[in-house]
């Protein structure tokens, strides 16, 4: 990891933008990267990526400079390890509802003092050993732990949550937060937009990262102006659909 990385360019208070990544594309992750954005989030939750592609999209986003994330299927120790030892810059995590939550991410995602992550010196992320034993605390310091509350329940317990020592990212979940506010998909009702942007000024006030979902750049600009400064804008299928049906709409079939 350089010194330029997501963590501490966030830290420097810069705002990110990055996609979803479904597919298992070399080429994509460097089109992302030429075309300006800040780093990828490869989905292994809802896209069918395995950790040994997740991986090989690790090694593409260093060589072109994009920050890579790995978002687990949920807050499970192995799958964390695992995310962090291919070298990730970061593991994101769906559906954390409780300071406890957050506590035992951390513990997983850490190693010792600041938790229990399983220690082998000849990963990826350890640079196979390369450097010696000071990489863990190399790692320590610059892995990033993201974390998704997106439900009410997480809401309810934002207080105890962002008090969590090792978290980076509050990322506010907009279509899940919709879903258990029994409006599914209805991202911008009052409703959801209200509570996400009550919990962005409690997540800001103790100095974390908010991020959250954006379907495009209107939604981008709205979270931003509200304090999100890590957005995921879009996914890799639905830009590629979206530039599909622009480009048709201009063609005169009749």
């Amino acid at each position: 990891m350089s010194d330029q990385n997501l963590k501490s360019r966030l830290k420097n208070g810069e705002v990110v933008v990055g996609p979803f990544v479904n597919l298992a594309s070399d080429a994509l992750i460097e089109i992302a990267a030429y075309a300006g954005f800040d780093f990828v989030i490869l989905d292994t939750e809802h896209g069918p990526l395995d950790i040994q592609t997740a991986e090989t999209l690790c090694r593409v986003s260093a060589g072109v400079g994009i920050s890579p994330i790995v978002r687990i299927r949920e807050n499970d120790p192995p799958q964390v390890l695992r995310a962090l030892d291919i070298g990730a810059e970061g593991v994101q995590v769906p559906q954390i509802c409780t300071g406890a939550d957050a506590e035992s991410l951390v513990h997983a995602a850490k190693y010792a003092p600041e938790g229990m992550r399983g220690v082998s010196p000849y990963t990826r992320a350890a640079r196979y050993f390369s450097d010696g034993p000071k990489i863990f605390e190399r790692l320590n310091a610059g892995s990033m732990i993201l974390i998704h509350v997106e439900g009410v329940e997480g809401l309810e317990n934002i207080d105890d949550i962002i008090k969590v020592p090792g978290l980076d990212v509050i990322f506010l979940g907009p279509y899940d937060l919709s879903q258990s506010l029994g409006i599914p998909g209805q991202v911008n009702d009052p409703r959801v937009v209200d509570r996400m942007r009550e919990a962005a000024k409690q997540i800001n006030s103790v100095g974390l990262t908010v991020g959250t979902f954006a379907d495009g750049p209107e939604a981008a600009n709205k979270w931003i102006e509200a304090g999100v400064r890590y957005i995921s804008m879009s996914v890799d299928t639905g830009i590629y659909l979206d530039g599909c049906r622009r480009m048709l709409g201009e063609v005169k079939k009749s």
